[in-house]
Order: C-alpha cells, then sequence, then structure tokens
C-alpha cells in the first residue's frame, strides 16, 4: 500500500462539473425496470414492486454509527462511518446479519435521498473518516442521489462501497468517480459453489469481472496518514471445507487484479443461520494457516480488522 498524496474525494468534482447529477438521474431511471445487479428482475420499483432483494423506491437503513470494527486503515481514531442497509441480493444462508439481509425492508427506516444525505453529514460532523456503505448494491440510486444532496452541504469524505461482490458492470460504471474505496467481499470462485449457499448462480463469473472493473477505477488501496483514501481492497471470509475456492481467490488476485492488492482473509466464519453440511461446522485452525502460509507466497497486502490477530499472525502464532 502506498501513501497517497492529499486526496480530495472523486464526487466533489463530479458535482462541480455536472456529472453527478447526471449519474443521479441514469441510477433513478433504472428503477423503472430494475437491472442493478446481475439478477435483472425487471420489476418497477417506483411502484413499489419487489424483486429479489425486497426493496422499493426507498433507501431501507437498518443503522447508522461510527464502527470501530472495520479495518484499521478506515477506522483511524474516530471510526469509520457506517451505513448499514437492509435487504440484499445475495442471501447467503451462512449469513452473520439475516435479521438484516432475509426480512426485506422490515425494521428499517425508508429514508428519502435528502434523509440519506443527512445521515451521510452526520457521521462526517461526528468525526468519521468515511462513509461505510453496507450492503449498498439494491440502494445505489439513492446512495449517488444522497451524495449529490449532500455534496451541497459540505459532505467530503471517502465514499466506501462495501459489497457482496455480486455486482453488475454497468451499475460499476454509474458509480465511477464517485466511490473512492471498493471493499468488496469475494466469497466463491465456483458458480457451483456458490448456487450451493446464495442466490447467485451466477456469483464466480460475476465477482471476477466486477473486481477487475474496480481495480481499473480506483487502483491499489492508497494510504494518506494511516488513513485509506482510495483504492481496492477485497475481503474474503475463509470458510470451512473450502480451502481450494480461497487458493484460487487469493492466485487471481495476486496474478489478475494486482500483486500488491489489499486483501483481509477473514477467519471469523461460525455456522450462522439456515448452514448444512459441509459448512455446519467451525473453521479449523489447520485450514486457516494453510490459507495464510498460501497468502505469504504472494506480495498481497494483508489487513486484518483485528489488531491482535494481525499480531499472532505475523510472529506466526496462527
Amino acid at each position: 500500500m502506498k501513501k497517497a498524496a492529499s486526496h480530495k474525494a472523486g464526487y466533489l468534482l463530479l458535482a462541480q462539473t455536472g456529472e453527478l447529477a447526471e449519474r443521479a438521474a441514469k441510477a433513478e431511471e433504472i428503477l423503472f425496470d430494475c437491472t442493478l445487479c446481475p439478477h435483472h428482475c425487471r420489476v418497477n420499483r417506483t411502484a413499489d414492486k419487489k424483486g429479489i432483494c425486497k426493496t422499493g423506491a426507498l433507501a431501507p437503513v437498518a443503522s447508522f454509527s461510527p464502527h470501530f470494527g472495520e479495518e484499521e486503515p478506515l477506522v483511524g481514531q474516530h471510526g469509520s462511518g457506517t451505513v448499514f442497509f437492509g435487504s440484499c441480493n445475495l442471501l447467503c444462508t451462512f449469513c452473520q446479519n439475516h435479521e438484516i439481509s432475509y426480512h426485506g425492508e422490515a425494521d428499517c427506516q425508508l429514508l428519502s435521498n435528502a434523509e440519506l444525505g443527512d445521515i451521510f453529514l452526520k457521521l462526517q460532523n461526528l468525526g468519521c473518516h468515511n462513509i461505510n456503505l453496507v450492503t449498498p448494491t439494491h440502494c445505489v440510486p439513492q446512495i449517488i442521489g444522497a451524495v449529490l444532496e449532500a455534496a451541497k452541504h459540505g459532505l467530503s469524505i471517502p465514499l466506501v462501497y462495501n459489497s457482496s461482490g455480486y455486482e453488475s458492470a454497468e451499475t460499476l460504471g454509474l458509480l465511477d468517480g464517485i466511490i473512492d474505496i471498493y471493499m468488496p467481499d469475494f466469497k466463491f470462485w465456483n458458480n457451483t459453489t456458490a448456487a450451493q449457499f446464495t442466490a447467485a448462480r451466477d456469483y464466480g463469473d460475476r465477482a471476477r469481472e466486477a473486481v477487475k472493473i474496480m481495480y481499473e477505477q480506483v487502483g491499489d488501496l492508497q494510504i494518506d496518514d494511516g488513513l485509506a483514501v482510495k483504492g481496492l481492497l477485497v475481503r474474503h471470509l475463509v470458510m470451512p471445507g473450502m480451502t481450494d475456492d480461497t487458493l484460487e481467490i487469493i492466485r487471481f488476485l495476486s496474478r489478475d487484479i494486482s500483486a500488491r492488492c489489499a486483501v483481509n482473509l477473514m477467519d471469523q466464519y461460525r455456522p450462522f443461520n439456515k448452514v448444512g453440511p459441509p459448512i455446519n461446522v467451525a473453521l479449523s485452525a489447520a485450514e486457516y494457516q494453510e490459507i495464510l502460509e498460501a497468502a505469504d507466497e504472494t506480495d498481497l497486502q494483508q489487513l486484518n480488522a483485528d489488531p491482535l490477530m494481525r499480531l499472532l499472525k505475523k510472529l506466526r502464532f496462527l
């Protein structure tokens, strides 16, 4: 990870040129015949018709707050300004946030673009170093509209697109120059495996395509005074019995994306929600050690949200 020169959030330039308003209008049009993600449900969300994500015209927000459990370059001293969107387009059987992702708009605030923009400004005023958009794919039009409104009132911190990795090239094109930091969770390599545990039978293909596009837009992760300001940071949850999938992902990131791609190889898998074999057990220490050793053979920049875990890994206790 290289230290960046002083960074200005990309959406500010787009706001000045009028491009941000044009993107907001284009994104809003998609809601009439929704193709935001690869499912292409083609429902009219402006008429409150709902597809796989069970989301209508307004952004469902489950919660927002400064978050201190993210990767260190996002957290800094004052936290990452995290906005958890309700619903999801992937619906993993093992989802640790299934209370939010599986229940559509239930227990969420349904917010207008202006109201969502106000949340962004509140988080910035609390001192958060970025706006961390969690599970944002189905809310891209609302997010762009909210950024357009908030930029008029002083929003200036980086935007983090914290997604499942199941993205369409067209939607990512709308986000080009708006998102500063892409943080996809690259879950599975094989489509067959993904079909077993998610609602996306083409997940592997779409995730590989999405990560390439994200990297083309923002490049390697850039750090300014200890904080991430721009770039790609890939998360991967190492899962029991699936080390072959993980090894393929590691090779892909180092070979086809960047030799110095920032990656967080997470070990916190637990058998939550509706899981069955082979993932109805915890990840073993031996499986995780195998992955760490494989990653150590590359130049991938390994990050971990847990400082103790990073230290133990460095000292070879894990």
